[in-house]
């Protein structure tokens, strides 16, 4: 008999896909009073290594969140106990990304799943790598 955790085994993977826009950095910017000029200002980012805007690093780093919750088991409740993210390159503005979350151990006594997070663009570059740890349960 195969290990699973709600329908979770070894090996299991899922996807989600997003364009970045300048509205998403900005709507971002909004939300959590991250003003840093480098994802704003073209004329501060211009002078920096990047040489225009990036996106911000969390706010690419949600889409693995967004993989993992609606995704990964949609009809039922997940918790993340952790995350840990290496940013590995910038996004742009257009850049198209697909977060990529691939279960890679399972502990079924305390119904948790950990995973393996990547997001990477059209390009094929890896962006943000990481780790995560989920409880998966059902709904009472």
């Amino acid at each position: 008999m195969t290990e699973n955790v709600q329908g979770i085994e070894v090996g299991t993977r899922v996807t989600f896909e997003k364009t970045i826009t300048h509205a998403d950095i900005a709507a971002f910017t909004a939300l959590t009073e991250d003003t840093q000029p480098l994802h704003r200002d073209p004329q501060f980012a211009a002078r920096t290594r990047f040489k225009h805007p990036i996106a911000h690093g969390l706010l690419c780093a949600s889409l693995i969140g967004t993989a993992i919750g609606t995704q990964l088991a949609p009809d039922r409740v997940i918790i993340y106990v952790s995350q840990s993210l290496r940013f590995r390159a910038p996004v742009s503005p257009g850049d198209h990304l697909t977060a990529t979350v691939t279960c890679t151990a399972l502990d079924t006594e305390r119904a948790r799943v950990t995973l393996e997070t990547m997001v990477a663009n059209d390009a094929g570059t890896n962006v943000i790598a990481g780790e995560a740890v989920v409880v998966v349960e059902a709904l009472a």
